[in-house]
């Protein structure tokens, strides 16, 4: 059967999406299903053996551990984790544990998070003394202008086919975004996942074809997977230009700030499927903070916060799983085994409104370096200032809150957005937007 899809995008960087397999096609690969039913080719090759009618999380192409076999276990994580009756039970039970007169501020780290939130309006459920905080999360908001600009260059190369996720083609850098180098007549195309952008270069072999890997190590696996199959099958027209980062250093680069105060983080879900929850066990050990990883659906967030909350009330402090249906304590061993084949963390690397962070990026490994893009292209590697109007690095630092920033909603919008976190569907600045959030008042429930 055909397994392509001209209108659905199965991810948006970072995000997780609930797919059905259709049908084994082999070497590793399952054609997939969606919600809205449209087919795409999914990398099964980390996970344990797959059937037709089990449900997976899918991540750029990847996925994670199953979720369930057949359509009820699809359907029990919508119903289950979505009652509006259990969410009111659990926000009652955040009420009565809370001190009254203590201030409580805990950071969610992913950008899928803070989506859920304002979806939701899970914050409108919890007490005034309980404030949530944006963090680093969104892989596409991190990504710095300089970086923007050498994709950019890269892409005017003649002969070059530029991919990459849709999302990136809006990142605004110093000279533009990829969609207005498109529009100036470099071939930049939009791809659902590395596989893609392998299939292109296979089609077009006397044309380099250059994929924007962008993400944390949620998203990594399907990268080295496909620079895996690149190098096998000797398709030498292909590279990578990485721009996938690692979660722990950004953390500690926060817990380091002296102008930001935290309670405690709801963990990130996504990124634990792989890395697993041991990684964030020096928050509480060395900064004596409670961490909880935490799954994307309002009730996992409501459920989240109060365990947070009862370990500051209880004085304990620790990592705790609240997704351990997909989360296991050591993460995905096949997954982290390719990643570390396939890459190798940088000695720095520049994060929006975080500066540069010490090995906490990823390059290509020197066994695949010459898929390396760094490495075939001449690249301008100029750091670029942010705008003075945009605030999207305090917005990532937790610092302040999107509708604070000068041109939230005005002259920076999703149509025309001047920073990264209106760019993203992860985004904390497009999350505030599309949800009517543009003030600070707000109506308890």
């Amino acid at each position: 059967m055909s397994c392509t899809s001209d209108t659905h995008c199965i991810t948006c960087s970072d995000e997780g999406v609930s797919m059905r397999v259709i049908e084994l096609l082999g070497d590793g690969i399952a054609c997939c299903a969606g919600a809205d039913g449209a087919p795409a080719e999914v990398m099964v090759d980390l996970v344990g053996p797959v059937e037709p009618g089990d449900t997976l999380l899918v991540h750029a192409g990847g996925c994670s551990p199953n979720r369930g076999r057949g359509a009820a276990a699809a359907m029990k994580y919508v119903d289950e984790y979505r009652d509006a009756e259990l969410g009111r039970v659990l926000a009652g039970e955040i009420v009565a544990i809370v001190e009254p007169g203590r201030e409580y501020k805990i950071m969610e780290v992913c950008g899928g998070h803070t989506h859920t939130i304002y979806k939701y309006g899970v914050d409108d459920l919890l007490p005034a003394n309980v404030e949530l905080v944006h963090g680093p999360g969104c892989p596409v908001c991190v990504i710095p202008m300089g970086r923007v600009d050498d994709a950019i260059s890269v892409a005017h190369i003649p002969g070059v086919i530029f991919t990459c996720f849709g999302d990136m083609m809006r990142v605004p850098g110093g000279s533009g975004t990829l969609l207005e180098a498109k529009a100036r007549g470099a071939d930049v195309r939009m791809v659902y996942s590395p596989l893609d952008a392998l299939r292109i270069a296979r089609e077009n072999p006397d044309r380099e074809v250059v994929f924007f890997a962008v993400g944390f190590e949620t998203t990594a696996p399907s990268t080295a997977l496909t620079l895996k199959r690149a190098k096998a099958e000797g398709t030498p027209n292909f590279s990578c230009f990485s721009n996938h980062v690692t979660i722990v250093p950004p953390l500690r680069a926060l817990l380091e700030s002296p102008d930001l105060r935290l309670d405690g983080f709801v963990g990130p879900g996504h990124v634990s499927t792989v890395v697993g929850a041991r990684p964030f066990e020096f928050i509480p050990a060395d900064y004596g903070k409670p961490v909880v990883i935490s799954g994307f659906e309002p009730l996992d967030l409501l459920q989240s916060v109060y365990m947070v909350l009862r370990q500051l009330v209880e004085g304990r402090c620790e990592v705790e799983n609240q997704y351990a249906r997909v989360v296991p304590a050591d993460g995905n061993p096949a997954a982290l085994a390719v990643l570390e084949e396939v890459f190798e963390l940088r000695p720095h690397f520049e994060w929006r409104g975080l500066g540069f962070i010490s090995h906490s990026g990823l390059k290509l490994s020197a066994a695949y370096a010459e898929l390396d893009a760094e490495l075939r292209f001449e690249i301008p590697g100029v750091r670029v200032a942010d705008p003075k109007a945009c605030q999207c690095g305090e917005v990532l630092k937790g610092v302040i809150k999107p509708w604070e920033c000068k041109v939230f909603g005005t002259a920076c919008t999703p149509e025309r957005p001047i920073g990264t976190c209106m760019v993203s569907s992860e985004g904390a600045c497009a999350a505030y937007y599309n949800y009517g959030r543009f003030a600070r008042e707000r109506e308890v429930v």
